[in-house]
């Protein structure tokens, strides 16, 4: 498309042919004389589809708008030439440049040829209102002129022009620098729009898709979703192994993700206009655009597969082999909403969820999470407030021997009292700490408590029992666990008083061998490990892979036995399984005589919970339960439980 957009150009002609018919042009053209055309060979060396760099094809180069404001149309004329010659498909040009502005707004162009000595309008003063435009100051100028005022250079290159040519231009030259101006305007472009680690789409583009697709589907009234991927405990492989494998592991699960993505173009999850697209969203997190499904359960193949192939190892020589899994939260249009950021933030909304559920795993928004979500920012930001006010308690219940009603330890519980008078406590407490990055600071906490119980039960000449402290390690290592311990040990604290119970293990399913080592430094030192919640968020395979001396069984399996028989049976496996591994096995939250009559019928070894007595604080708990000689006290079962 080579044309015309001024009003002025006739004119313009007709003073060309008049000159022409007076006599030889004396004014130096463009070109020089006798440099308007190159060679065949010189030409393909200028062509854009010759251009072979890795974003942009020569194609999409020779569709670039190349715009031309001078007031010669001689000049005009021949620049048209040479680059149609050349492979340039659309050319527009001005010989009044009072008019250019107005048609740089009405079409951007990919890159200007601009003269400096005009009438009315100069060339400065073109490239000043450019400046001033929010759009056009990022348009590429190439000032062609025959000034050779160094100065003049100078503030034309200082308003904004990229570079500079004295007329007569060699065309060459000319043409090399406008194919290297569009490539690096090309480039520049690309880099705006992707993800310079994975080559994908980056957040912008994503945002873009969805607004597209949105609109397409409210026209066509289908249905579609977006997935966000986000890749489990990457933080831990960056701390662990450092940023160079955490980024090569995020390029390996791009490429997986981008070949899965891909078999469905075409395919059910396809509309009309769009194909289902994979885009790099934020640092562990990507997106995917399915615009169109005829239900929930037509995009529940395209999930699993993804979560398969999500699924990544890593092994270097000398180290253990890691192994990298990704969750998946999934907003539905029109259901959740056709808003672009309402539907992007559901989607990353339900993504969370999904790995605070046990990660390698995918959600659904529901509005629910609207609420669920709100109630816990607002808590997780009065939480950090509540620790340093002294809102917070520590307190202790006894632990059983089943068979022979000793309390043969205790188990300490985090308990806050909110102003509203809602009380959170234990694995809520801790959840709410994991999900909020507050449990290292909770922990921290925790073992300050502790500590001080302690050196006042032996101040007052009481002998400390073993005492369970939850932990999370959703955000903390087994090293900085260790630093906590080992603080603990130094100023005073018994080893062997100190049961570590493990909450949220699953962020240690990739351990480099020295933080294995940390976990087990501290076993050797007599302090024991518990698998807290069993069952539930800690399962066999964390078994086969964590050291521990304890198993601690989900409070969900004792709440249901009395009218569950699937819990029932699953509780004894579990009992079955620990007695296996010869490991001490503790049923939480045995609340009823009933509950407990359970249990000492199956020979269950340890049991907490309200049937022993309510929570209290560490010199209540000392005056009830410690004692001088370190004998434990015997605790009398309720009535009817034998």
């Amino acid at each position: 498309m080579m044309e015309q957009l001024d009003p002025a150009g006739a004119a313009s002609r007709a003073r060309a042919r008049d000159a022409e018919r007076e006599g030889p042009v004396t004014q130096p053209t463009v070109f020089a004389p006798g440099e308007d055309k190159l060679s065949e060979s010189e030409l393909r060396a200028l062509s854009p589809q010759d251009v072979l760099w890795r974003h942009r094809s020569g194609p999409a180069l020779s569709d670039a708008l190349i715009m031309m404001v001078d007031d010669e149309m001689l000049n005009i004329e021949m620049t048209q030439a040479f680059l149609q010659e050349a492979g340039y498909r659309h050319f527009v040009y001005t010989d009044a440049p009072e008019f250019a502005v107005a048609m740089m707004r009405k079409e951007v162009p990919a890159v200007l040829l601009l003269d400096l000595s005009m009438p009315k309008v100069n060339g400065l003063d073109i490239l000043a209102t450019m400046r001033d435009d929010p759009v056009l100051r990022h348009v590429p100028v190439i000032v062609l002129t025959i000034s050779t005022d160094p100065h003049v250079k100078l503030k034309a290159l200082a308003m904004g022009a990229m570079d500079f040519l004295s007329k007569p231009v060699d065309p060459s030259e000319l043409g090399l620098r406008i194919r290297n101006t569009l490539a690096a305007s090309a480039y520049r472009e690309y880099l705006g729009h992707h993800d310079a680690l994975t080559g994908l789409p980056n957040k912008q583009r994503y945002r873009q898709q969805v607004v597209d697709v949105l609109a397409a589907a409210d026209a066509a009234g289908n249905s579609g979703a977006l997935l966000h991927v986000g890749v489990d405990a990457l933080g831990r492989i960056n701390d662990a192994l450092g940023r160079t494998v955490g980024d090569q592991m995020l390029q390996r699960i791009a490429k997986r993700l981008a070949s899965c993505v891909q078999t469905e173009s075409g395919g059910e999850l396809s509309s009309e206009k769009f194909e289902p697209a994979l885009f790099r969203y934020d640092g562990d997190e990507f997106a995917i655009v399915v615009p169109y499904m005829e239900g929930v359960h037509t995009a529940a193949a395209f999930i699993s597969k993804l979560l398969e192939d999500g699924a990544v190892s890593y092994h270097r020589h000398g180290a253990p082999e890691v192994f990298v899994t990704c969750s998946i939260g999934v907003s539905v249009f029109p259901a959740d909403g056709m808003d672009a950021d309402l539907l992007m933030r559901n989607a990353g909304m339900a993504l969370r969820h999904a790995k605070q559920a046990g990660r390698h795993r995918y959600e659904f928004f529901s509005p629910r999470f609207n609420e669920v979500a709100q109630s816990r920012l607002d808590l997780s930001a009065e939480l950090r407030h509540a620790i340093r006010r002294d809102e917070i308690d520590l307190l202790y219940e006894p632990r059983v021997d089943l068979t022979t009603g000793l309390v043969v330890a205790a188990q300490s519980l985090v308990r806050w009292k909110h102003g509203s008078g809602r009380v959170i406590q234990g694995d809520e407490l801790m959840d709410l700490a994991g999900s909020s990055e507050m449990d290292v600071a909770l922990a921290e906490w925790s073992f300050d408590q502790m500590r001080a119980h302690t050196k006042n039960w032996r101040g007052a000449g009481l002998v400390p029992v073993p005492t369970g402290i939850k932990v999370s390690m959703a955000n903390m290592l087994p090293s900085d666990l260790g630093y906590l311990v080992n603080a603990a040990i130094s100023a005073g604290m018994d080893p062997r008083t100190i049961s570590l119970e493990l909450q949220h293990v699953s962020a240690l399913d990739s351990l480099p061998a020295k933080e294995t080592a940390a976990m087990e430094a501290l076993r050797q030192k007599g302090v024991r490990v518990a698998l807290d919640r069993f069952g539930c968020v800690a399962s066999i395979a964390h078994l086969r892979k964590l050291v521990c001396d304890e198993i601690k069984v989900d409070p969900s399996f004792v709440k249901d036995l009395e009218q569950d028989g699937t819990a029932q049976a699953m509780l004894l496996g579990i009992a079955d399984v620990a007695r296996r591994l010869r490991l001490s096995c503790v049923a939480c939250s045995v609340d009823t005589p009933a509950q407990l009559a359970f249990l000492r019928r199956n020979a269950w070894d340890l049991g907490q919970g309200a049937v022993f007595g309510e929570p209290l604080p560490g010199l209540a708990f000392a005056a009830k339960w410690l004692t001088r000689s370190g004998k434990p006290q015997r605790l009398p079962f309720p009535d009817g439980v034998r």
